[in-house]
């Protein structure tokens, strides 16, 4: 946050709009624009954005989505919101994404959905997944929570190439921020329309249209719609971070380089390789001990922060928390729950200077084990 941010947010105060008005109406726009999609549609996080989705897809009860589980547990979370019922199918271990080749034996009669999600900004294989959701008649929806500034194939994602539905974050670990905050986009306007009703209770006519209309308006509410916007000053926020987006990512990728050069050579440490076919944002960067238990990796981590250095374990894995074990029993998926233990995060963000990127670097290779 800086300058840019302070100057949007003062002007929105001061414009007298504090709700969901015209600051949203302009993000929306400028987010459609850079992702190439037909339309945007802001709402107060990634988590709610998931929800509207699969309302408009008409997930209901008795059916079921295909997910991975490893992910925030928001992920499937939004598809219990519906009454649905997430099947989790594992992982690729070399991208941390649903494996394509694992989707097609989970279809079964109930499955409406396949819900890919583009693991700390690294795309899923949208094209396998897109093939297997034609071939099924099956709705494919993109998590893209962390994915904003990334490209698969040559594409935004975002650009609704491979899906209808594409949800973000701007939470801030996110590559943009609004404090908190989401986005939809699709190439759909009957979508557009419904997720626009849907997240301001479904109410036939918002605040701005009010505000300037010339004659006497009423609105109605005609379906069942819930509180999800965003507010016009975390739009001023998001409009300046958006604006930034293209240097924002540039000095991500510049460190996650500098890393990836640093730790390709250290014993016992596996570094995620970058595909042909897509470009990552570098939301965040993880390193994985494939040798180590749970136990061990945090071992190393507290190393860290010994030193002052803050890390993070390996993605979660939804399955094994007990909201879901409570409902499902006990599941395995081995290559997810080996990912979630044998992994690291470690620090990076834009405003990281050089002395810290190489403090980082020489605690890791000091303290990972042999």
């Amino acid at each position: 946050m800086g300058d840019e941010e302070i100057t949007l947010v003062n002007e929105t105060i001061r414009s007298g709009w504090i709700t969901q008005g015209p600051r949203v109406l302009q993000l929306e726009k400028e987010f459609a624009a850079r992702s190439g999609a037909a339309h945007a549609i802001a709402v107060s996080n990634c988590t709610t954005a998931l929800h509207l989705s699969l309302l408009v897809l008409e997930i209901g009860a008795g059916d079921e989505v295909i997910v991975p589980p490893h992910s925030y547990i928001a992920t499937a979370n939004a598809i219990l919101y519906c009454g649905a019922k997430p099947v989790f199918v594992d992982i690729d271990p070399a991208t941390l994404n649903l494996d394509p080749r694992l989707v097609a034996a989970a279809i079964t009669p109930r499955t409406k959905a396949i819900m890919a999600v583009h693991q700390v900004g690294r795309p899923a294989e949208l094209e396998a997944l897109a093939a297997l959701a034609q071939q099924h008649q099956l709705a494919l929806l993109e998590d893209a929570a962390c994915a904003a500034g990334s490209e698969y194939r040559g594409q935004p994602i975002g650009s609704n190439t491979w899906s209808s539905l594409v949800c973000f974050s701007f939470h801030p670990r996110k590559i943009i921020s609004t404090g908190d905050g989401g986005m939809i986009t699709t190439d759909r306007a009957d979508y557009a329309a419904k997720l626009r009703l849907l997240r301001q209770h479904g109410m036939s006519i918002n605040d701005l249209q009010r505000h300037g209309s010339k004659t006497v308006v009423a609105e109605e509410y005609s379906i069942l719609g819930y509180n999800y916007r965003l507010t016009d000053v975390q739009a001023a926020l998001g409009l300046a971070q958006l604006r930034r987006v293209p240097a924002i990512v540039a000095r991500r990728r510049e460190i996650g380089a500098r890393y990836d050069a640093a730790f390709a050579t250290v014993p016992g440490v596996t570094i995620f390789r970058e595909p042909a076919h897509a470009r990552w944002n570098q939301q965040s960067y993880l390193i994985r001990f494939p040798a180590l238990s749970a136990a061990a990796r945090d071992a190393f981590m507290q190393k860290l922060l010994d030193e002052g250095i803050a890390s993070r374990r390996g993605i979660l894995s939804m399955h094994r928390e007990g909201a879901y074990t409570s409902r499902f029993g006990v599941q395995h998926f081995p290559k997810s729950e080996a990912a979630s233990d044998q992994c690291v995060c470690l620090p990076l963000y834009t405003q990281m200077t050089d002395v810290e990127i190489n403090r980082v670097i020489e605690a890791v290779v000091r303290h990972a084990p042999r």
